[in-house]
């Protein structure tokens, strides 16, 4: 029973404005597109629940601003994150330089317990678009830097790889959050084997 109790995982979008953040999240929890774009003040979040791994999971999806002047405001929104999706647009090479820089910062402020296998998920957005600047083998080499981070390219517009992308971050959260708890246990339990006075006496037991 103990695998069907509900978890709550919080999600992080991050990405340079205008990269499709808010149509990526409108699109996986709402089935919603909107061609009107209008810039995220701060952060704002949806919840969508689903079932992965025989698991009732609510993932708590924040979508941060990408103005500079608001990203000090997205700080305090990283940490207790479960997971990060980057965001890229495939038309823009400038989004895509930036990935490291929103990487960075985002260890930095939320400092997870385990940096090196934290939940990433990058997404090359607007695959849609014809005036593509940024190559899939590209992408992919960059992941490959970063502890191959899997690689997802979406069309928010068109709904490609969304869910896909959404159930991945997911599985990787749930995963991650097993191997801790593991890991919080410690190997052997000894009883102030170490701490009591030894008084000549063996023990045989």
């Amino acid at each position: 029973m103990a695998s069907r109790r509900k978890l709550l995982l919080k999600i992080i979008i991050l990405g340079d404005s205008g990269v499709g953040k808010t149509a990526l999240m409108n699109q996986y929890v709402n089935k919603k597109f909107s061609n009107q774009y209008k810039a995220t003040i701060g952060a704002d979040f949806l919840t969508k629940e689903v079932m992965v791994d025989n698991r009732i999971v609510t993932l708590q999806i924040w979508d941060t601003a990408g103005q500079e002047r608001f990203q000090s405001l997205g700080v305090a929104f990283y940490r207790g994150a479960d997971g990060c999706i980057l965001v890229f647009d495939t038309t823009s090479m400038n989004s895509f330089a930036s990935l490291d820089a929103w990487r960075d910062e985002f260890l930095i402020q939320s400092s997870p317990k385990n940096t090196e296998n934290f939940p990433f998920v990058v997404l090359g957005n607007k695959i849609d678009l014809e005036n593509r600047a940024v190559s899939t083998k590209r992408a992919q080499k960059w992941c490959q830097t970063k502890n191959n981070i899997p690689y997802f390219e979406t069309s928010a517009k068109e709904a490609v790889n969304v869910e896909q992308a959404f159930e991945t971050i997911a599985k990787s959260a749930i995963a991650l959050e097993k191997e801790e708890i593991y890991n919080d246990f410690p190997g052997d339990i000894i009883l102030d084997r170490d701490n009591k006075p030894n008084n000549g006496a063996a023990c045989n037991c």
